[in-house]
């Protein structure tokens, strides 16, 4: 039997500010080094000075946002379910939940690649590749999507599920293991004086973090095995339940959903910037990598709460949720219109660091200024989206990225570049974020009700 005193005190017992820290700081942390590695791939492709290259891995971006809808699926469903059958006492839930979690990301890993293979030319056609990009596009998919989509899945799906039992600093270590190795490995694929790979390179130095990273998540499950409700062994399968099925898909389908329309919104954007040239991809790419810095700080907070979250509303301690929720929003609010000041003002010097050109550093500037506006806002619809995932509530999650994307940000990608040519598609989602921030802080003042 596992011992969970101290994952339950922390649950329970342990102060607010300490216990959302505990939890939500690892998560951070491994936001930031995820976002310092996608920035690696961008810095050190930047580096051979050629926009084509750039380009690549600009244009590859939303397959990869793809795997977000895979790791929703059974990352969030599954890491909300077992927080919430802790809270309850169900322990065996908590295993169940976790080996299908497990092996549905395992199969839906490697559907996702050979899908991506067998439908390569008329994949690479939506994306927007041309001739120019065509091959270094696929040169870099080759790694990342061919050979990567299962242990990238997999890798961020059991990261979820060891920070649901309050594991947060081992989830962090593993995700961080494979990121710090990336940048590692970055430069020696992918420059001159290394393998000279160009995108590719980059393209393969994330394929082989991933698997260490997954590499030390199964190390991890194997030394601590007896001692947590992690569970791999697939003949846990037999004692699946609807109700851990629908448990985790009710969850994991709306953020799942929310992720797919994020890649339809991205490919849009990216078929627009496309006709404006290489460089113009580029300077998008550059600006929208950079703008992620704080967009995952704010997302890995929201999310790093949520195993906190769920189980004192699964438990019926509903103050110790709110009052969770609330300091949360107190301290991420402020950082992020300090961060909104600072990337307007700066926005050409931060461009400069990843290309030295001055055609990109002018779109790159303008875009990162229009980008960072929604910043603000966009915390707290991810911290109203963590919530709703937390409790359970997927029909609100779905609402939302309905919302986001199918009724305001795709509509305004045509009407921003219609209205201001390549320019106003940088405003859409600044646009978006403010209107959904009003109908974020409704819905969580209802919750706070209901839930009183």
């Amino acid at each position: 039997m596992p011992q969970v005193n101290s994952k339950t005190h922390l649950f329970e017992a342990m102060p607010i500010p300490k216990a959302v820290m505990e939890l939500s700081i690892p998560m951070v942390v491994t936001s930031l080094v995820m976002v310092i590695y996608n920035l690696a791939d961008t810095f050190f492709v930047g580096m051979l000075n050629d926009p084509v290259q750039n380009a690549a891995v600009t244009l590859a971006y939303p397959v990869m946002l793809a795997f977000n809808a895979v790791n929703n699926l059974f990352g969030v469903g599954t890491s909300s379910m077992m927080s919430r059958s802790l809270g309850r006492g169900d322990h065996e839930m908590v295993r169940t939940s976790s080996a299908f979690g497990f092996y549905g990301a395992v199969f839906s890993g490697l559907a996702f690649a050979l899908a991506c293979t067998v439908f390569k030319t008329p994949l690479m056609h939506l994306l927007g590749a041309d001739s120019t990009t065509w091959q270094a596009t696929a040169n870099y998919m080759l790694w990342t999507v061919s050979c990567g989509a299962m242990p990238a899945i997999l890798n961020v799906v059991q990261a979820q599920m060891v920070r649901a039992e309050g594991a947060s600093l081992h989830a962090s270590i593993g995700t961080m293991s494979g990121c710090i190795l990336n940048i590692l490995l970055d430069p020696i694929f992918i420059l001159p004086w290394g393998l000279n790979m160009g995108a590719a390179g980059a393209g393969l130095a994330t394929f082989l973090s991933n698997c260490a990273a997954c590499g030390y998540f199964f190390l991890l499950a194997r030394i601590k095995k007896g001692k947590t409700f992690v569970c791999l062994d697939i003949r846990r399968l037999k004692t699946l339940s609807k109700d851990v099925v629908f448990g985790i898909l009710g969850v994991g389908i709306p953020a799942s959903i929310q992720n797919l329309l994020n890649v339809t919104g991205s490919t849009i954007l990216n078929n627009f910037t496309a006709a404006y040239g290489a460089s113009a991809v580029a300077a998008m790419g550059v600006s929208h990598k950079i703008n992620m810095l704080p967009m995952q700080i704010a997302l890995g907070f929201s999310q790093g709460i949520m195993p906190l979250v769920s189980y004192n509303y699964a438990s019926g301690n509903r103050k110790r949720m709110k009052d969770s929720i609330l300091f949360s929003m107190g301290i991420i609010l402020p950082a992020m219109l300090v961060v909104t000041v600072g990337y307007w003002f700066g926005a050409p010097s931060l461009i400069h660091l990843f290309m030295d050109n001055p055609e990109i550093i002018a779109y790159g500037s303008s875009f990162l200024r229009g980008m960072c506006l929604g910043m603000v806002f966009l915390c707290i619809d991810f911290m109203a989206v963590g919530v709703f995932a937390s409790l359970g509530m997927g029909k609100y999650s779905l609402t939302f990225a309905l919302l986001r994307k199918v009724v305001l940000e795709i509509p305004l990608l045509f009407l921003l570049n219609a209205l201001f040519p390549l320019y106003g598609l940088a405003y859409a989602q600044c646009i978006t974020e403010v209107i959904l921030a009003g109908a974020a802080l409704v819905m969580l003042v209802r919750i706070f009700r209901q839930t009183a």
